[in-house]
Parts: structure tokens; sequence; C-alpha cells
């Protein structure tokens, strides 16, 4: 069993970090506010700051929202960087600039540690039944000694590439995500305002070509109308700007990415950045004067 560290206990990151506690790992963790109460009882030991998490394990993972907040955690006042010895393993799990997850690896792997990006899909639901998918950056031979840490946290697990490219892969995850969520929106409006029961519509969808766990788990969101995160809009909406800003530095046009974005802001514009992102179902709804479970007609 590791010692290791975790860093970031949200809605993702406590079940996961709950997973490496059951599994009988040895947990140093550190987050804004207080730490759940049930890793507390299951033997987490509570850390100060960064530093002292890197200092106490042989493996840190960080789950934050966004590139700002990784860079504070690993390089910031008492951060994991100054708690590293030599051989110790950074895994960054969050969902992150591509270009500065690059930059960050260079860091930590001057200090003589390894470095992986390892975002992740699945949502809080992947999340609690350790079923996440995980698309991993980094050298072959640091990923071959965590897999069997992702194993306690997913199922999916794949080395995309070298660091950096396990953060790409999850942008282009996040366009494909945004994009069945708007398009099964669509759908579901579509047949409760043409007089169909939505919740036989989709049930019947689950069975064909159209079938998704988009369709599943969102889908059943928009219906029963509970838009309690799950992943904030706010969230899809930073990986979305991610994928925006690399097109244009690309040259490729992704216009249908750029209509999610629009649908997402409609929904922040109308107090929503802390819904669901299955809520992009509202701002549908609000251009069509038509929410799923009114009566047709």
């Amino acid at each position: 069993m590791s010692k290791i560290g975790f860093i970031g206990l949200g809605i993702m990151g406590t079940p996961m970090a709950g997973h490496l506690l059951a599994a009988g790992h040895e947990l140093h963790v550190n987050t804004i506010g207080p730490v759940p109460e049930a890793l507390v009882r299951a033997g987490a030991k509570t850390c100060t700051n960064g530093r002292e998490v890197a200092k106490a394990s042989e493996i840190v993972i960080v789950m934050v929202p966004d590139t700002p907040d990784v860079e504070k955690v690993l390089f910031g006042k008492d951060g994991v960087a100054e708690g590293l010895s030599g051989g110790k393993v950074v895994v960054d799990m969050s969902s992150i600039s591509p270009v500065e997850t690059k930059e960050f690896a260079k860091r930590i792997n001057a200090l003589g540690c390894e470095y992986l990006d390892a975002p992740v899909s699945g949502g809080d639901v992947g999340a609690k039944n350790a079923t996440l998918s995980i698309m991993v950056g980094g050298r072959q031979e640091t990923f071959e000694r965590m897999k069997p840490v992702f194993e306690k946290m997913g199922k999916n697990i794949t080395r995309v590439g070298e660091n950096g490219d396990g953060q790409t892969c999850k942008v282009a995850n996040q366009i494909v995500v945004a994009l069945t969520i708007g398009a099964v929106a669509e759908g579901l409006v579509f047949a409760a305002k043409a007089g169909a029961d939505p919740a036989k519509v989709r049930q019947a969808l689950l069975g064909g070509l159209a079938t998704s766990r988009i369709l599943d788990i969102l889908g059943e969101r928009m219906i029963k109308r509970t838009f309690d995160p799950g992943f904030r809009i706010a969230l899809h909406q930073k990986d979305l700007n991610l994928a925006l800003s690399a097109a244009r530095k690309l040259g490729l046009s992704l216009p249908n990415t750029a209509t999610c974005q629009e649908l997402f802001n409609s929904c922040t514009a109308h107090g929503g950045a802390g819904w669901d992102h299955s809520a992009m179902v509202r701002a549908i709804e609000g251009l069509s004067n038509f929410e799923i479970g009114q009566q047709a007609g």
C-alpha cells in the first residue's frame, strides 16, 4: 500500500479519495474548507497545506477546478513543490490547460519527481461508483507505476501520450459531451412539444443507435428537473473556453462547440453557473418558449 496525498475534496474528489482509503492506502488530505467527516472517520490524515501533504506522501494527487488553482496548489506558498523530494509522483486529475500542463510537468521534473496529467470523465456518478474514464499523459513507466492506484477510481484507463496529451484528450471529451447534451436536450424538447411523453421517448432511444450515457443519466435529470451538480456549468464553460482558445491557435473551426458555449452562457446569465450541465436544456427551452413537462399545444 502507498502513502498518497489528495488535494481537492469536492464533488468528485471526495468519493475518489474514499476509494483509495477503502483500498487500504494511507491518505493525507488537504482541501478548501473542512475535510469531509466521512473521510476523517475512515482514517484520512488532515494536512494544513500542500507542502505537508507532499512531505507525508509518495504520490500526490491534485483534483481542483482550474489551471490557476493547480498552479497555486503546486507552486504557491506552502505548495506541493516545497514538500517534494526525489522520486515522488505528482498526478493532476483536474481538467486544465494542456499548454500549462506541459510547463507544470517540466517544473516538477526539475525537482527530480515524476508528473502525470490524468483528467477524468464520468461525473459524480462515475466518481462514486469508481467507474471513471481516466486519460493519462506522461511517461510509460510512471503510468505503469500509477495504474493500480487509478484502478481504484476508474475502469477505462488509457495512456494517451506524453504530458499534456491527457488534458488534450479531456478537452476533446468535453466537446463531445457538450454537443451530446445539446442533442439530447433538443430531442427531448422536440418530443415533449410534439405531445409525446419525454420519459418514454428517452426509454425508447436508450435501446437504439442514439443511446449514450448522456441520454441515460443527464436525459433523466432534464426530465426530472434535477439540476443540482453533478458537473457545474461554470466548469464546463471553462473546458469549452480551453477548446475554443486552442482551436483559434490551431486554425480550426468548432462551430457547434461555440454554439454550446453560448447556450451555457445563457444559463449563466440566468443565474445558472452552479447548475448541473444537463441544465443546458433550460437555454433551449427558453429559445422555444416551452419546457419539458408542459402540455403541448
